[in-house]
């Protein structure tokens, strides 16, 4: 497993971007501003590279990676942050973004688990 957190809390306005097919993570300790656009998640170590095909479980959720932005890693192991798009595109839409596919779009709850492995 490469990385796995608990959701500690949903910011204010965080779900309204999955009408854009997109979440954005941060660790639980983002200045407010940024909390309340994020799911928050418990602090932990990313312990390798997230790749393409890797298989990504947001609240009980399954999901392939399907593309990997060139600063994604960086801020996931600094910050626990990046923006997941749930679109399954195979190039990376912007620096920051991991594409995911799936069935349809996670039902986030606090106390559930991301996972990649």
């Amino acid at each position: 497993m490469k990385y796995n957190v608990k959701i500690t809390g949903i910011g204010d306005i965080a779900l309204d971007f999955l009408s854009e097919n997109m979440i954005i993570l941060f660790n639980d300790n983002a200045p407010a501003e940024l909390a309340e656009i994020s799911v928050l998640h418990e602090i932990s170590e990313l312990t390798g590279d997230v790749a393409v095909g890797d298989q990504v479980t947001i609240c009980d959720e399954e999901y392939v990676v399907t593309a990997v932005g060139d600063e994604a890693l960086h801020t996931l192991k600094k910050m626990g942050h990046c923006s997941l798009k749930f679109d399954g595109a195979d190039t990376p839409s912007l620096p920051g973004t991991i594409h995911l596919k799936g069935e349809k779009n996670p039902t986030f709850e606090v106390g559930k688990y991301i996972t990649i492995q």
